[in-house]
């Protein structure tokens, strides 16, 4: 089975959560630290494709709080996208890809049923 790729910053609860279900399991895995190796305009295009730019966008982090309201007021696709891409902890995480599936943010029970028949 080709590993799945984890997408976040190792510091954030959800993301370590998701990575402990997953070594758990022995499901090999790839990290993707946002904060040393940024994030991809193809890549968070796609992923806007697949998930809408609103699932991605994490209105609840601090880094979201700490922008200027004239930056989260009326923020839309375009505007969302540019955000993420300058400040990529403000997508959702973790952001998991396992071939053409994309789930947002951690949760045991889909990742149960993602990884159904894995060890």
């Amino acid at each position: 089975m080709k590993p799945a790729h984890v997408f976040g910053i190792p510091n954030c609860d959800s993301v370590r959560r998701a990575r402990q279900w997953l070594d758990g399991r022995e499901i090999p895995y790839e990290f993707h630290d946002f904060r040393k190796e940024g994030l991809d305009t193809v890549q968070l295009a796609a992923w806007i494709g697949q998930v809408g730019w609103e699932t991605l966008l994490n209105r609840r982090g601090t880094t979201w709080r700490q922008l200027p309201a004239e930056q989260r007021d009326g923020v839309d696709a375009q505007r969302a996208q540019v955000l993420m891409l300058a400040q990529p902890t403000l997508v959702k995480r973790p952001v998991l890809q396992t071939g053409q599936h994309l789930e947002v943010g951690f949760d045991a029970d889909r990742y149960a049923t993602l990884f159904k028949g894995c060890p």
